[in-house]
């Protein structure tokens, strides 16, 4: 067998200098970094399965032999170089490397195979029939629980309202739900709780206006799409429409309800508003419906919405 695979020393493949294991025991008494730890357990778990050494796989990997010792003992703070390097040298994606939670077992990694390089059409048509599989979803009925999706001054919450009136369902403004469920406003829930609590609001918040109000039109918070399980519980349980806007009547419409503080950093605001859409048009774009709020009047715009909505719940126009 070649030399990169089996190197002597070691009948199981751990031939190395005793130096480079010195180094790296002298530190496993001393408190180590639980990520850096399970990352290092995943390069050994890796080589073994690769049947290389850990100089076989220094050399592959240009790195020094001490360098790759004392990442497998989870005591080196290796830069992202050097990892890109290493994951190249084991023929292993990086994410399979740090420990993504795709690349877990066999099956996950036997999905990815199949899943790579398919385009977005072959990707959603797969995402639907997981979901049927496995009850959360799939593709649904059409829906009269109609969602809005957008961002901030968008119009979500002024059509859905006139929406929701003409079509005589429920309105829910997420945002409120949200704050009722907290006791507290968003601003305090992110500022006392983090992020993750006001994702976990968020979720709990649209479950329960899905399961109470099988007619309802919810207009959601911009920022909604961010989570992937939300995200995958309203396309699934949803009708969804992305309202569009360009960026200034974005900012326009948030300063009109009252907000200012685009105006302390107009520029600045603005570059960021046109990041944000930029990040978030991929997963907006998911909605089933799209219409563009600044192509025209109010009332033409929410004419066409409504014609929009009514024809996709056979409804009468």
């Amino acid at each position: 067998m070649s030399s990169t695979i089996l190197h002597q020393g070691s009948p199981f493949g751990e031939g190395v200098s005793g130096a480079a294991d010195r180094a790296a025991g002298a530190a496993e008494a001393a408190g180590k970094n639980p990520f850096l730890t399970a990352l290092g357990e995943r390069v050994r778990a890796l080589r073994s399965r690769r049947g290389m050494t850990r100089k076989a796989l220094a050399s592959l990997a240009d790195v020094s032999e001490r360098h790759l010792a004392n990442l497998e003992y989870g005591v080196g703070n290796a830069s992202i170089l050097v990892l890109h390097q290493v994951a190249q040298a084991l023929q292993c994606s990086l994410a399979e490397l740090i420990g993504d939670v795709t690349t877990a077992n066999p099956e996950w990694l036997l999905l990815r195979e199949l899943l790579s390089g398919r385009d977005e059409a072959a990707l959603r048509r797969v995402r639907l029939a997981v979901g049927e599989l496995l009850g959360t979803g799939g593709a649904h009925s059409r829906s009269s629980c109609i969602a809005l999706i957008g961002l901030r001054g968008a119009g979500k919450s002024t059509l859905g309202n006139m929406l929701a009136e003409d079509l005589g369902f429920t309105f829910v403004e997420l945002s409120r739900e949200i704050e009722k469920f907290a006791g507290c406003s968003i601003a305090e829930i992110q500022g006392l709780y983090g992020q993750n609590a006001y994702r976990r609001y968020e979720r709990r918040a649209l479950e329960e206006a899905i399961q109470i109000y099988p007619e309802a039109v919810i207009a959601t918070p911009g920022g909604l799409v961010s989570d992937a399980a939300t995200f995958n519980l309203l396309l699934s349980h949803c009708t969804t429409v992305w309202l569009q806007a360009e960026p200034e009547d974005h900012m326009k419409r948030v300063i009109a309800q009252g907000d200012m503080r685009p105006m302390s950093a107009s520029k600045e605001a603005m570059e960021d508003l046109r990041g944000i859409l930029a990040g978030r048009a991929a997963f907006y774009g998911k909605a089933e419906f799209a219409l563009n709020t600044s192509a025209q009047p109010l009332d033409a715009t929410f004419a066409r919405l409504r014609e929009l909505m009514r024809g996709a719940l056979g409804l009468p126009i």
